[in-house]
C-alpha cells in the first residue's frame, strides 16, 4: 500500500484495487450463480458491509500517507482490541483472561517491533488510522454475526464490486482513473488487489466462519512479524534487538490466544469415555452372538 500511494492518491489506489479484485472474482460468481442469496434482507446487509469495508480501506490509505509503514501497522493492528470489545455484546463471545492476556502481549509486541522504525506521530493521521482499525473491527463482527451463512467468495465479490462502484462515482471529478504504467506500480496494485483483496480477504472470511472472532483477530498480530521477515529478505532492512524482542512477544501472544481454543477443539473431537465403553460392549456382544451362531 505504501508503494502504491507513492504513485497515486488514496482514492485512485483503492478504486483500482477494488476494480481489479472484482474482475478477478468474476469467474467465481459464474460458478456460484445458484448459491447467490436473493432475499432483500441478506442483500441489504451485504450492501452495508460493502460500504463499511470500502470506507475502512480508504480511511486507512489516507492515514498511511502521513505515517511510515511501521507506525501505520501498529495503528492499524489496534483492530483486535476493538474486536475484543465488540465481540462481548454483539457476538456473546466469552473473553477469558487467557485471551485477554494473549491479546495484550501481542499488541505490546507490535509496539516493540517497530520501536526502531518509529517516526514522529501526527495527530490527524494517527486518529485516522486508529479509526480505520475500528472500522475493520466493525466489519469483522458484523460479518460474523449477520453474514456467516453467505458464501465467502460471493461476499468478497459483492463488496469489491459495490466498493468499486461507490469509489467510481466519488472519483468522477478527480484524476483517479489515471493508471501509472511503471512496473513498480503495476506490481504493487496487482499484489494489493489479487493477493490481498481476493486471496487474503477470502481466506479471512473463510476462517471467520469457522472460528471465534476474538481468537482469529488475536492471531493477525503475526502479520507485522511476517512483514519484518520479508523486509529483511527482499528489501535488505536490518533487524534490531527491538525487532527480535517484539517478534517473540507477538508469537507468544498468538500462542496464548489460541491455546485454550485448541484445547477445547481437541476436547470436542475426543469421544466421551462412556460412549467408548458402549461401543466396545456392543461390538463384543456382536462377536459373541456371531460365535454362537457359528
Amino acid at each position: 500500500m505504501k508503494i502504491g500511494l507513492n504513485f497515486v492518491s488514496p482514492l485512485a489506489f483503492v478504486l483500482q484495487r477494488f476494480t481489479i479484485a472484482s474482475i478477478a472474482l468474476l469467474p467465481v460468481l459464474v460458478l456460484l450463480r445458484k448459491r447467490i442469496p436473493k432475499d432483500s434482507g441478506t442483500l441489504g446487509k451485504l450492501l452495508f458491509l460493502s460500504v463499511i469495508n470500502v470506507a475502512q480501506l480508504l480511511v486507512t490509505s489516507v492515514g498511511l500517507l502521513g505515517e511510515s509503514s511501521g507506525v501505520g501497522a501498529v495503528l492499524t493492528y489496534t483492530q483486535p482490541l476493538f474486536v475484543f470489545c465488540l465481540a462481548i455484546p454483539f457476538l456473546k463471545e466469552k473473553i477469558t483472561p487467557i485471551k485477554l492476556v494473549g491479546a495484550v502481549i501481542g499488541f505490546v509486541g507490535i509496539v516493540v517491533l517497530f520501536l526502531g522504525k518509529k517516526s514522529s506521530l501526527t495527530l490527524n493521521s494517527t486518529l485516522v488510522m486508529i479509526f480505520g482499525g475500528f472500522l475493520w473491527a466493525v466489519t469483522t463482527v458484523y460479518y460474523k454475526e449477520y453474514l456467516n451463512h453467505v458464501n465467502p467468495f460471493f461476499t468478497n465479490f459483492f463488496q469489491m464490486t459495490i466498493g468499486a462502484l461507490c469509489l467510481a462515482a466519488l472519483s468522477l471529478t478527480t484524476t483517479s482513473f489515471v493508471f501509472p504504467t511503471e512496473a513498480t506500480y503495476v506490481w504493487a496494485v496487482l499484489y494489493a488487489s489479487v493477493g490481498s483483496l481476493v486471496l487474503g480477504w477470502t481466506i479471512w472470511m473463510i476462517l471467520l466462519k469457522r472460528g471465534e472472532a476474538t481468537v482469529l483477530s488475536g492471531s493477525i498480530f503475526i502479520v507485522p512479524v511476517v512483514a519484518l521477515l520479508f523486509g529483511w529478505l527482499l528489501l535488505g532492512e536490518s533487524i534490531k534487538i527491538e525487532s527480535i524482542l517484539g517478534s517473540a512477544l507477538v508469537l507468544g501472544g498468538v500462542c496464548i490466544v489460541n491455546l485454550k481454543s485448541s484445547a477445547r477443539a481437541n476436547s470436542a473431537r475426543q469421544p466421551h469415555p462412556y460412549k467408548q465403553n458402549i461401543t466396545f460392549i456392543s461390538y463384543q456382544r456382536v462377536l459373541e452372538q456371531t460365535a454362537q451362531d457359528d
